[in-house]
């Protein structure tokens, strides 16, 4: 009989660490651990800013508002209190999006600044920085797009079945994740002008 039990009480076990019990919270962390690697690339992209703002002054001295703006921009962002609990708040998130936004947006008036110096884009530092820039956009995008996959394994897990009942049972207190959004008018080509 104890015997029986035992056998029991391990294919229980054995059921359960199989059936999915655990995928919200191995889902859950995911997301948590991609929203960290989004964090990690905004920052190197802060770090980075005040070095290529830096560079830039000393040749387009005149150029005192672009260089204004982006200064600006990165304040706002080094500013902003970022809790793990972020990407639980979809305003908070919205908020740090935006700020984002602005930064890359005064990244882009200072590149279309720095053409228009040809002594500047020969420097090596500038090059140097503007190469780790364009790289730290791209892994920006590659951390954005694991973060918006994991979400989405997140969610379709709470809603399809085993895990909504997995979800309603234990795991309740975890929310449906927001996601990102594209800006309104970014599926507009940008226009060009020279």
């Amino acid at each position: 009989m104890k015997a029986l039990r035992t056998f029991a009480v391990m294919l229980g076990v054995l059921w359960l660490s199989g059936c999915g019990i655990n995928d919200i919270p191995r889902y859950d962390e995911a997301v948590k651990a991609t929203w960290g690697q989004v964090e990690n690339q905004y920052q190197r992209r802060a770090d980075l800013v005040p070095n290529l703002v830096n560079t830039v002054k000393g040749y387009a001295e005149h150029e005192r508002e672009t260089l204004e703006a982006v200064t600006e921009a990165r304040a706002k962002v080094g500013q902003m209190k970022v809790s793990p609990d972020i990407i639980n708040n979809p305003a908070a998130l919205k908020a740090f999006d935006e700020n984002q936004a602005q930064l890359t947006s005064a990244l882009s008036r200072l590149m279309v600044v720095v053409e228009q110096y040809p002594d500047l884009k020969a420097n090596q530092n500038f090059l140097s920085l503007q190469s780790q820039l364009e790289g730290t956009e791209n892994r920006i995008a590659v951390a954005r797009r694991d973060y918006i996959q994991a979400v989405q394994s997140y969610n379709t897990e709470i809603r399809t079945f085993p895990g909504r009942i997995w979800h309603a049972v234990l795991y309740r207190d975890l929310p449906v994740r927001e996601s990102f959004e594209a800006k309104q008018g970014t599926d507009e080509a940008p226009k060009v002008q020279f």
